[in-house]
């Protein structure tokens, strides 16, 4: 008997990782936005959860601080786009 995935679910497991991964990097922008506190549990979560997912992206751009604390993560946008991408053609493939 020969097992086989069929190309739907290939397609499907794809996009639900990739929507995954741009959900909680989408949730780190906003929350470097914003300035959320690192004493609140999810958000540290947030921080250590997508940390190993932009290392191949971290230090390509500067970080700026605007007045009251708030971070633009340009890496972290950059890496969205990537991944996005990479989903993208995997998907097709």
């Amino acid at each position: 008997m020969k097992f086989s995935i069929p190309p739907q679910f290939i397609v499907i497991l794809v996009n639900g990782v990739t929507n995954l991964i741009e959900g909680i990097l989408g949730l780190r922008i906003i929350l470097k936005l914003f300035g959320a506190s690192t004493t609140a549990p999810f958000v540290r979560w947030i921080y250590e959860t997508t940390d190993p997912l932009l290392t191949p992206f971290s230090g390509m751009f500067p970080v700026p601080k605007i007045t009251g604390g708030l971070i633009i993560e340009f890496c972290t946008l950059f890496a969205l786009i990537v991944y996005a991408t990479i989903g993208y053609l995997a998907a097709e493939i």
